[in-house]
């Protein structure tokens, strides 16, 4: 087992290499990990991570990365935040683990209430609270089933609600995650995200698969994470709740990546003035302990005792770092997730007009961003090349690059990420230049087919 170089982190700038990427250590590890691990882990490149601060990930190696990931948009207020950390010690302290499902922990009723404080939706909510999006996931289709008495379930094209087996049902981003484990969960129909996808609803599934009185909810993502960060037209949200609230559906919200002010608002389906039944939550709201909910309409939680449990969900360690973390949203996280994506998204535009040969479009809120390639392995060899010059992004869909950093990203820290990415875009569209203008001069159909 490789063992981690302790480097002093005072004055030390972010980025800061010191070693060719991956370094020794990084590939040791990879080795010793490659033993061990379950190859389905989808890894995205051979980064270590041992330690963090603010918006700093340090390697195995001592290498020091800018982190536009946020751990896939989970550590909402940065790495080591001092109230966080705080929280999470004095809970420690007093009660490290009880079971909610069976006994009256406080501060799981104190989370419940503080989200039904914050909900996007007007009048009482109740919560359940889980370790995870997916689980949260499965919570609102057994809920929404058992409350409706209704089989059928909609999702949408390109979305990701989760891998385990209801969860992975909905989800329809790639193939892939559906490859091998069929059948799935029975009665899950699926449509475009979108305006279009709303006619397919009505013209289509409606009309010649399955009557509106006979579905339970339909489930949707505000913004796209897995699919590419895709983000609908002005239309599309205010139709679909009048969809189900002519039929009696309830619309599930999966905020699991979009929430907890990742957009710029608490909730990115408050961008669109329109409150969902139910909304789902994980990710971001423990600043990177597992933690997830599903919140309802009270009046819609009528199962009984025992429908619905979990051993760890809502443990009181993530719930007091829940707790703080609402705080510190509410306290600017959210305002400077709306700056710094007013910071960002217009600097990604001027980037994609100079390199407008590989870049295809820029989309999103806040700080949920997307860049989309002209295909996937542009997107891959720009991540790639981030990744090299110290700037943790990621991948996203069939052909986009993620941004999602933790609120906390500063001024000056958006800035130096904006100029790598540059830097990482260009030398991807350099380098697939010469490779075109060789091929041009005679080295081979295939490399001018690659180049393109």
């Amino acid at each position: 087992m490789t063992q981690l170089i302790d480097r002093p982190a005072a004055s030390r700038p972010v980025p800061d290499l010191i070693t060719e990427i991956p370094g020794p250590l990084a590939r040791e590890h990879v080795a010793f990990d490659e033993r061990y691990t379950s190859p389905s882990l989808p890894r995205a490149y051979p980064l270590v991570p041992v330690r963090g601060e603010g918006c700093m990930v340090e390697d195995i190696d001592g290498n020091r990365f800018l982190d536009f990931t946020a751990g896939i948009a989970v550590s909402s207020t940065g790495y080591g935040h001092p109230r966080v950390t705080a929280a999470v010690k004095s809970q420690v302290d007093d009660l490290l683990h009880f079971s909610a499902s069976d006994f009256y922990l406080p501060i799981y009723a104190q989370v419940a209430a503080e989200l039904d404080r914050i909900s996007p939706m007007h009048g009482p909510t109740r919560s359940f609270l889980t370790n995870s999006g997916t689980e949260a996931v499965e919570a609102a289709i057994k809920l929404a089933r058992h409350h409706t008495g209704r089989q059928y379930v909609v999702a949408f094209l390109g979305a990701f609600h989760g891998r385990s087996y209801g969860a992975v049902s909905l989800t329809a981003s790639k193939s892939k995650y559906h490859a091998g484990f069929g059948p799935l969960l029975p009665g899950v129909l699926h449509v475009p995200f979108g305006s279009a996808g709303l006619d397919e609803l009505e013209q289509r599934v409606f009309k010649r698969l399955v009557p509106a009185d006979e579905i339970a909810a339909i489930f949707v993502e505000p913004i796209q994470g897995e699919g590419g960060y895709v983000v609908p037209d002005a239309a599309f949200f205010p139709r679909l709740r009048r969809i189900c609230d002519d039929h009696g559906i309830l619309l599930v919200a999966d905020e699991v990546q979009t929430g907890m002010g990742r957009t710029g608002k608490m909730w990115a389906i408050q961008h669109w003035d329109v409150e969902p039944d139910v909304v789902l939550t994980a990710k971001g709201i423990a600043s990177g302990l597992p933690l997830g909910a599903m919140i309802a309409r009270a009046e819609l939680m009528t199962w009984h005792a025992g429908h619905h449990g979990s051993t760890f969900g809502g443990n009181p360690v993530a719930c007091a770092a829940a707790l703080e973390t609402i705080k510190l949203l509410e306290e600017g996280l959210i305002d400077n997730a709306k700056a710094r994506g007013e910071q960002a998204l217009p600097a990604l535009q001027s980037i994609a007009r100079r390199h407008e040969a590989i870049v295809r479009e820029i989309r999103g809120k806040g700080l949920m961003i997307g860049i989309r390639f002209v295909s996937g392995e542009v997107a891959e060899e720009v991540q790639w090349a981030a990744f090299q010059r110290g700037l943790l992004v990621l991948e996203a869909g069939e052909d986009c690059v993620r941004m999602s950093p933790p609120l906390i990203v500063t001024e000056a820290e958006m800035s130096t990420a904006l100029r790598i990415f540059e830097e990482a875009v260009n030398d991807v569209a350099h380098h697939r230049r010469e490779v075109y203008e060789s091929a041009m001069a005679g080295h081979g159909i295939n490399e001018v087919e690659s180049a393109i």
